[in-house]
């Protein structure tokens, strides 16, 4: 299924709005959760205005659905009678029906007009649009002129109506706040962008205060956080302010009461011993000016133990890649040590021979000691095994020049230390047997295509001997070249140069990313 991004780009939304339509996708989960309903963005056809598509779904996490399938991809076309469309025409809200039946599912359903806040627009025509980040003034009515770019149609499911409490009344309320404040373009909340797989959702817990700051209503969940960050009373009546003041082991980043009030949304964390509790506060608004700001909570204790966690196991294997790195140069040295106080050429070639493979593969160690990832960008590891082969060459025989022309990309870890051996080998068995005392060229070709990488290594020395037999017995270099390359479930082959003079050399090896590799493996 297409991104959003690449629907947006398909129906020809400016850059701006459609920056503004994704964060807005990226925070509407409040609305759905508060209202109890599934919510669908849907966008006119940039070639047809009586065609509208559904670009983007969200269902509750509060209630039931009530949707059973997904209606991304969806269109309404030449409908007239639609609420979506007369939403859309009229830029009122249209209540499209009473109960309607969906799957056998009574559903209310309300199609809401989107505007276009004033300053994406004012943004895009100055060209000093900056993704995620609007502000305007906060006393503005409703902006009556911004333009209607989407419907947003609310579905609520009928079937197991809630009775009535004070939890369901509070979300409501909050929901048709923001409701009005998603048709008058204030929703999105103006404010930090943040991460939507992080954002803390109104189930970890929701606080409402009044005017000065004290707690009017606080869920269950709210009230358990504050509790594990030592709380030991109710939190109705108290001022948020004083009470975080009253838990907390460690000063935030700034004081809570200027956190509260400060217009925008933003997060921050609370820490009290071992147990850290985050914070989101939500300015709103109504039709005459600023309201008191909700705020959502959640204890994420757990969630930073692991990322200590993970800092720390990363650390560990990036100094393990090190001192691997270490050990084998290490090595190196003593090999190249070793072949200095060899008198034979035959042994003091297969040592500098040996000396080359560790010395690539510490390459890869010392590129892995310096990065998080799991991929490497192996454009580097490749040009410093070539310099290494050059200077091995020119040390022992005459000038050969070792090139790189195109870029092997980046790859996983577990590919680059057999596909640096690879590259190795090839070149120095190309200088060996291609050239002997003479001159000449090693051009090194990668490219990658649909997953799978090709490395061509060719030379303009003197080619294959014309008894070359693929089938036989093979160099010990080129044995490890086929042992590695099976290995990494590819092919190799080595044959004359078709383009001219000398021999090619030609490896195939798959390269699947990591997070596509599991990618693959879940959808498996």
């Amino acid at each position: 299924m297409a991104t959003l991004s690449d629907q947006l780009d398909r129906l020809g939304v400016d850059p701006a709005t459609a920056a503004w339509l994704e964060r807005l996708v990226g925070d509407w989960h409040l609305i759905a959760d508060l209202s109890f309903s599934d919510l669908v963005l849907w966008l006119p056809d940039a070639d047809d205005p009586n065609i509208f598509r559904a670009v983007a779904q969200v269902r509750p996490a509060t209630g039931p659905t009530a949707l059973e399938d997904d209606v991304v991809g969806d269109e309404i076309a030449y409908e007239p009678d639609s609420g979506v469309v007369e939403a859309y025409l009229s830029a009122e809200p249209v209540e499209t029906s009473d109960n309607k039946l969906q799957a056998g599912i009574p559903v209310d359903q309300l199609a809401l007009p989107v505007r276009r806040p004033c300053e994406v627009a004012e943004h895009l025509e100055a060209g000093d649009f900056e993704e995620g980040h609007f502000e305007g003034d906060a006393d503005d009515e409703v902006r009556a002129d911004a333009a209607i770019v989407a419907v947003i149609e609310r579905h609520t499911n009928q079937m197991n109506v809630r009775a009535p409490s004070t939890l369901e009344d509070n979300y409501l309320e909050i929901a048709e706040i923001l409701t009005w404040m998603l048709q008058a373009g204030d929703f999105p909340i103006p404010g930090e962008p943040l991460d939507p797989t992080q954002s803390l959702r109104v189930g970890d817990g929701l606080i409402r205060l009044d005017a000065g700051g004290r707690v009017t209503y606080a869920t269950p969940n709210a009230t358990t956080a504050f509790r594990r960050l030592g709380l030991t009373k109710d939190l109705m009546d108290e001022r948020l302010a004083d009470v975080t003041a009253r838990l907390v082991t460690e000063q935030p980043q700034q004081p809570v009461a200027a956190f509260l009030a400060g217009g925008t949304a933003r997060e921050m964390d609370l820490v009290s011993g071992a147990v850290v509790l985050r914070l989101r506060v939500l300015p709103l608004r109504g039709p005459d000016g600023p309201l008191p700001p909700i705020v959502l909570c959640k204890d994420i204790s757990e969630l930073r133990r692991r990322e200590r966690q993970l800092v720390t196991k990363d650390a560990t294997i990036r100094e393990i890649h090190h001192r691997v790195k270490n050990n084998l140069q290490t090595v190196a040295a003593l090999l190249r040590m070793q072949g200095r106080r060899i008198d034979s050429p035959e042994a003091r070639a297969a040592l500098a021979e040996a000396m080359s493979r560790v010395a690539a593969i510490a390459v890869v160690h010392e590129t892995l000691s310096q990065s998080y990832d799991e991929v490497v960008d192996f454009d580097e590891v490749a040009d410093r095994v070539l310099r290494m082969v050059a200077d091995v060459s020119r040390a022992s025989r005459s000038d050969v020049r070792v090139l790189r022309e195109g870029s092997f990309g980046r790859v996983p870890a577990t590919v680059a230390t057999p596909l640096s051996l690879v590259v190795t080998e090839l070149c120095q068995n190309a200088i060996e047997h291609g050239f002997g005392d003479l001159p000449g060229t090693v051009l090194v070709r990668p490219r990658t295509d649909a997953g799978e990488l090709t490395v061509e290594v060719c030379d303009d020395g003197q080619g294959l001997p014309s008894d070359f037999d693929p089938s036989a017995g093979q160099s010990l270099g080129l044995s490890i070249v086929d042992t590695l390359v099976r290995d990494l479930g590819g092919s190799f082959v080595l044959e004359q140069n078709p383009a001219g003079q000398g021999s090619r050399a030609v490896v195939r090896v798959p390269v699947v990313p990591p997070d596509e590799h599991r990618a693959g493996n879940e959808m498996g």
